[in-house]
């Protein structure tokens, strides 16, 4: 056991030593410069996170893959850690105050672990060229189909199907903004867990997390209302991403020069954000979740191309 751990311990030596020596070799600047800008970065991509309840990696991936001189394969890596972090630091507050529901997290949540176990493996053995080409084009399709749907604030829904009734989902909230408790129930559930077993593949094939899709699919398929999705999005990110990260993990994809100040960083940032979210009107939340998944789609498909 103590050789494994110093074959461990030798290999994470030697894969952070190249990962430093890359960064410093690929500009003048000092080595210590590329941890503090993640710092600041993170930080920055947590408040927004928070606010549209994507886990910050949607955003870390393709930014850090696009500025920072660090290989795509750890920036993904560190991203899974990012997401968890950013969804650990904010799911507590967000039951608190009732944006958040764990009789819906729970059965999706189920779904998607075991899922994007499969999709980690998946991404690991693609080239990265076609992973930033596909992500980017995910990524964009979903913020266009966000931007064109209506009443996605408050959606109105048909009657409760028999699963959401047995499992007794849906709840209050109380919404400044109109200084009314919001009642909310959802719908189409089986088709929800579907798209969620989807969603796990491809989550843990591109490191990202998966608040991109469970904001959408929670609120435009299911019905939630905007902050419900967002708040139910952060804490099935506590349990999703973690299973995908545990297969980055063992194949040394991770490394601490990049995933502790990023984790510092958002979990710091998604802490800001869940503060603003509280007050923060609905319309503003999303527009800012169609400018973050634009963004990062159009980046990630550029940087695939070799155009960005």
């Amino acid at each position: 056991m103590f050789e494994n751990f110093l074959t461990h311990a030798s290999f994470l030596y030697t894969t952070t030593n190249l990962a430093v020596a890359q960064a410093a070799g690929t500009s003048t600047v000092p080595w210590w410069i590329w941890p503090l800008a993640l710092l600041v970065t993170t930080f920055l991509i947590g408040i927004v996170a928070a606010l549209a309840g994507v886990g910050g990696s949607v955003l870390f991936v393709p930014i850090v893959s696009s500025f920072f001189p660090f290989n795509f394969d750890f920036i993904r890596g560190s991203g899974l850690f990012v997401a968890l972090a950013c969804s650990l630091s904010a799911a507590p507050k967000l039951l608190k105050l009732n944006l958040a529901s764990l009789r819906l997290v729970i059965p999706l949540a189920l779904i998607a672990s075991t899922s994007s176990i499969v999709g980690a493996y998946l991404g690991l053995s693609l080239p990265q060229s076609i992973l930033k080409i596909l992500l980017g084009i995910l990524i964009t399709g979903i913020s266009v189909l966000f931007m064109f749907s209506k009443n996605s604030e408050f959606p109105k829904i048909g009657e409760p199907d028999a699963l959401v009734r047995y499992l007794k989902i849906g709840g209050s909230y109380y919404e400044p903004s109109t200084g009314k408790d919001i009642t909310w129930s959802i719908w189409r559930l089986p088709a929800g867990l579907i798209l969620f077993s989807g969603i796990g593949i491809i989550a843990g094939m591109f490191g990202i997390g998966a608040g991109w899709a469970n904001v959408p699919v929670l609120n435009m398929l299911l019905g939630a209302p905007l902050k419900i999705a967002i708040g139910t999005s952060m804490s099935l990110l506590a349990i999703t991403d973690t299973s995908a990260a545990w297969i980055y993990l063992n194949q040394g994809a991770v490394l601490p020069i990049i995933t502790i100040p990023s984790v510092i960083g958002i979990m710091a940032g998604s802490r800001v954000g869940v503060k603003l979210l509280k007050t923060a009107k609905p319309k503003s939340i999303r527009y800012i979740v169609i400018l973050m998944l634009l963004f990062a789609g159009l980046k990630s498909l550029l940087d695939g191309l070799g155009w960005g």
